[in-house]
């Protein structure tokens, strides 16, 4: 069995490293002055916001059509039949249900999919452990289980500096975002578990209260001290992302994952200065491949 999954579930892999572990990445896209770049392929993080920073206009993005999905999937199954693709929250995006469409152009491959109902860090942690639990021999129907008991462990928080780009795509309303930005107000965003949509979790007048504030959520699901697996993601703000890190090491017990951008497909509907955390309990992922 192999991996097929999207770039908007963070990885924090090598090329080479995902070679090994069977994962394969069907790029997300996003169009910035009339002109297409694959993630991963035409564009890196670092080339991407400068060119939105120099841009008059805002970007706009789209999901793999269900023809790349297809491509990906006639080849695997050229090897083998049996595939787990796993991708981010439908619930934001269209990529899971083009891989679904993809799936049904391609009867000689027999795919199971998995909507992870959430995206970047914490969705990347369910690609990973799979990918290491079928390296470990383990069976595909032990899998589905551990991927929903990481799925039901983990949250994801995040703040931005300005909300023009969530505004212009539409994640929250103009009038509200409008008023927003007048106000000069940070929003905290979660990511809600049924649907997978993003939920307001608080507000703060300034960045620095705003990460403070992330870090006060956390504390209002597990208590100061805990043992977290933890992961600080950001656009392309290392040093917003520094800051959150330092709040959660004073308050948590942590078993830190690699500090990285996020997918920049995702980070073009907030700008650079977004900064965020995905974490779990460490208990409740005990024996997770890949992760524990």
């Amino acid at each position: 069995m192999q991996i097929v999954t999207d770039s908007g579930t963070d990885i924090y892999l090598s090329a080479e490293e995902r070679a090994e572990l069977k994962i394969h990445v069907v790029p997300l896209v996003v169009t910035l002055d009339g002109k297409s770049y694959r993630e991963g392929l035409d564009i890196t993080t670092e080339a991407f916001y400068p060119l939105l920073e120099a841009s008059g206009k805002l970007p706009t993005t789209s999901q793999p059509s269900a023809g790349d999905f297809a491509a990906i999937y006639r080849t695997l199954a050229e090897k083998d039949p049996e595939i787990l693709s796993i991708h981010i929250t439908a619930g934001l995006s269209g990529t899971f249900n083009s891989a679904v469409a993809g799936a049904q152009m391609v009867p000689e491959a027999r795919v199971t999919h998995v909507n992870t109902k959430t995206l970047s860090a914490a969705a990347g942690w369910q690609v990973k452990a799979a990918a290491h639990a079928l390296k470990a021999g383990w069976a595909p129907d032990k899998i589905l289980p551990m991927l929903q008991k990481i799925s039901d462990a983990s949250e994801s928080i995040y703040t931005l500096e300005e909300l023009k780009y969530l505004i212009h795509g539409g994640r929250i309303s103009h009038m509200k975002g409008l008023i927003a930005s007048l106000l000069n107000i940070k929003p905290m965003i979660g990511v809600e578990k049924v649907n997978g949509t993003y939920v307001q979790k608080g507000q703060a007048r300034t960045f620095t209260g705003a990460v403070k504030g992330l870090v006060d959520k956390m504390l209002q699901v597990h208590p100061e001290g805990t043992e977290l697996h933890v992961q600080v993601l950001h656009a392309f703000n290392p040093e917003g992302g520094a800051m959150l890190r330092e709040m959660i090491e004073q308050r948590f017990k942590c078993h830190w994952l690699p500090m990285g951008p996020m997918s920049l497909v995702l980070g073009a509907h907030t700008g650079r200065s977004m900064v965020g955390v995905a974490y779990a309990a460490r208990s409740a992922l005990a024996g997770v491949p890949g992760i524990a």
